[in-house]
């Protein structure tokens, strides 16, 4: 399992880009972590699923909340990481009006949760392997903060957590 002081996974996202741009098409584009960690600060947190209750009642929402604070504390960027493919995530930042603000990521063949090591088995309930809930604070690339819930909870890696531990640090 990931730790603090080690980097992430240098594994392939997937991200729905909403309107044409100069060299980007509508739809799902790759984003390379390695790359996109590069000389960043990035406030990452993973939800089980898009849609889900807890996620879009208080994970996403507590980003979207906090993103002004964070960001002023020094995150370049906020990551929301899912185990759906790049079109759910895109219909979930549209509910969830997080263009601008969060990035919904996409981890559509489970890759980085299973490099990361936080993967979540929920094949009994019918959906599969998803990743786990946390949070982590990435500079660099490398894993500064982690916050990894127990399953079925949401105690540790809100927003709210990701802000002390950066005031601290």
């Amino acid at each position: 399992m990931i730790q603090i002081g080690d980097s992430l996974p240098d594994t392939t996202l997937m991200e729905f880009v909403q309107a044409e741009g100069e060299g980007c098409s509508v739809g799902p584009r790759p984003v390379p972590v390695g790359q996109a960690c590069a000389g960043r600060t990035i406030a990452l947190f993973a939800v089980p699923g898009a849609f889900t209750p807890t996620c879009s009642a208080q994970h996403v929402p507590g980003y979207m909340r906090n993103a002004a604070q964070l960001k002023a504390a020094g995150v370049d960027e906020i990551w929301c990481v899912a185990v759906n493919d790049a079109f759910v995530m895109g219909a979930w930042a549209r509910d969830q009006g997080t263009e601008g603000v969060l990035r919904m990521l996409a981890d559509g063949d489970a890759a980085f949760a299973k490099a990361t090591g936080l993967t979540l088995d929920l094949n009994g309930k019918g959906l599969g392997l998803r990743s786990n809930r946390y949070s982590m604070l990435v500079r660099n690339g490398k894993v500064e903060q982690l916050n990894i819930e127990a399953p079925g909870k949401f105690e540790v890696s809100g927003a709210d957590t990701l802000l002390r531990q950066l005031k601290v640090s």
